[in-house]
C-alpha cells in the first residue's frame, strides 16, 4: 500500500520542523514547502525570510526530505494585506494572522498541495482535529499556553479533512526536546512574534507608508482636550502605552487607556483606570461569521468565547440577527472589546467558529453608554 503523501508548511521554526519529523516517523511520505508571503521592503534588517529558508532547508537535509519553495506574495497582498489596510482605515484593529491562515496557509497552500497530488497538508500549529460522525472538529491543543485554535476558527470542513496538526497533543518543551534529540539545527531557535510582514520594524513607521497619518486631539469622556494623537489608526482600544499623557491629580494618578475612537471628529477618547466602565462591554455584534461544522450553534446555550488571544474562555450566549451577524452576550463584562478583532466561540475544548467584532455595547454605568459626553461632540465607532 502506497504511503500517504503529506506536504508540510515549513517556516524555518522548530514547530514545523518537528511536525515534519513526526510525520516521517509515522510512515508518511513527507515533502517540505517554504512559503514566501511578503516581498515589499524584504530586507535582512527587519525580515528574516532568507534566514528562515536556510533554516528550513537545513532541517529538511537533516531528516532526509525534499523541500520546495513557493511565492504567495501576490495572493497575500490581495487577500490579506489589502483587508488589513481597509480595517485600519475604518478605525478598527484587524488580526492579519486569522486571515492569513484562512486565505494563504489553508487555502492557497492547500490548493497548491492538492494540485501536486498530496493527500494532506500539515503545519506546526498547536491545535487538534478529530472526526465525529462524519464531521471534523477543531480542538484546542493539549498545551493550553500554546493553543492556536483562536487563529484557526475560519477553517471549514474541506480544509480540516485535508489537514494534520502533529503537535496538537504535545507541550512546547516536548517539541524542543524532540528537536534537540534529533539534532535539528533550529532546536533552540527563538519563536517568531508579531505580524509576519512587519517583522521587528516600528509599526507606526510601517503603517505610515501605506496610510497617511492624520493627527488629532486626545479627549476625555467629558470632551476636554488633554493631548494630541499621531493618527487614530495607530491606537487600539485598551491601549495604555504610547499615549504621551501622564496621570492627573483629579484621577489619582491612574494610567490613561484608549476607550473609543471618534472617527467623525478625529478624536481619541481616553479614560483613567484599567477598570473604568467605559472599557467594559456586556455584549458585542460579530459579522463575517464562520461556523466550522457548517451550522450555527444553538441560541441561548452557554458557550465560552475569547475576544483576544490568550484570554480565558468567557461564559456567553449567542443570538442570530441574520445569516451574517450574531450577538454575543457575556455573563460578565469583557475588557476592551475591539472592533476588527475576532470573537471565537468554544464548547469546552471544541472550537465552534466565530466572526469579526463589529461593535460592542458598554456596561451600564459607563459614561459612554449613559451619554454624559456631549452627543454633538463625541461619536463612537464601537457603539
Amino acid at each position: 500500500m502506497a504511503k500517504k503523501h503529506v506536504i508540510v508548511g515549513m517556516s524555518g521554526g522548530v514547530d514545523s520542523a518537528v511536525a515534519a519529523l513526526l510525520l516521517l516517523q509515522q510512515g508518511y511520505e513527507v515533502t517540505g514547502l517554504f512559503m514566501k508571503n511578503w516581498e515589499d521592503d524584504d530586507t535582512d534588517e527587519y525580515c528574516s525570510s532568507r534566514e528562515d529558508l536556510i533554516d528550513a532547508a537545513a532541517v529538511a537535509d537533516r531528516i532526509g526530505i525534499d523541500i520546495d519553495t513557493i511565492n504567495f506574495s501576490a495572493e497575500y497582498k490581495e487577500r490579506v494585506f489589502s483587508e488589513f489596510l481597509r480595517e485600519y482605515q475604518a478605525g478598527h484593529t484587524p488580526n492579519p494572522d486569522v486571515l492569513c491562515n484562512a486565505e494563504i496557509k489553508f487555502r492557497a497552500f492547500l490548493d497548491h498541495a492538492l494540485a501536486l497530488g498530496a493527500d494532506h497538508i500539515a503545519t506546526g500549529h498547536y491545535a487538534q482535529i478529530r472526526e465525529v460522525d462524519g464531521l471534523y472538529q477543531l480542538l484546542k491543543a493539549e498545551d493550553g499556553t500554546k493553543d492556536q485554535s483562536y487563529f484557526l476558527y475560519r477553517l471549514n470542513q474541506r480544509q480540516l479533512a485535508r489537514t494534520l496538526f502533529p503537535l496538537g497533543r504535545l507541550y512546547k518543551r516536548e517539541v524542543r526536546e524532540i528537536a534537540r534529540k534529533a539534532g535539528l539545527p533550529n532546536h533552540d531557535k527563538k519563536d517568531s512574534t508579531g505580524i509576519c510582514f512587519i517583522g521587528e520594524r516600528p509599526f507606526r513607521e510601517f503603517l505610515n507608508r501605506y496610510l497617511p497619518a492624520d493627527p488629532g486631539d486626545i479627549c476625555t469622556l467629558e470632551g476636554e482636550t488633554i493631548g494630541r494623537h499621531m493618527g487614530l489608526m495607530y491606537y487600539t482600544l485598551g491601549q495604555r502605552q504610547g499615549l504621551g499623557i501622564g496621570g492627573r491629580r483629579d484621577g489619582d494618578g491612574e494610567a490613561w487607556y484608549v476607550a473609543a475612537k471618534d472617527l467623525e471628529r478625529n478624536r481619541l477618547i481616553v479614560v483613567q483606570g484599567h477598570d473604568h466602565p467605559a472599557l467594559l462591554s456586556e455584549r458585542l455584534v460579530a459579522t463575517g461569521l464562520n461556523w466550522i461544522s457548517g451550522s450555527a450553534p444553538h441560541c441561548e446555550w452557554v458557550y465560552g468565547a475569547k475576544t483576544r488571544y490568550r484570554q480565558k474562555d468567557a461564559p456567553c450566549t449567542l443570538s442570530r440577527a441574520d445569516a451574517e451577524r450574531c450577538t454575543v452576550e457575556f455573563a460578565e463584562p469583557q475588557w476592551a472589546v475591539t472592533p476588527g478583532q475576532s470573537v471565537v466561540v468554544y464548547e469546552s475544548q471544541v472550537c465552534l467558529g466565530g466572526g469579526i467584532i463589529e461593535s460592542s455595547e458598554k456596561t451600564p454605568g459607563s459614561a459612554v453608554k449613559e451619554g454624559r459626553c456631549p452627543p454633538d461632540t463625541i461619536k463612537y465607532n464601537d457603539e
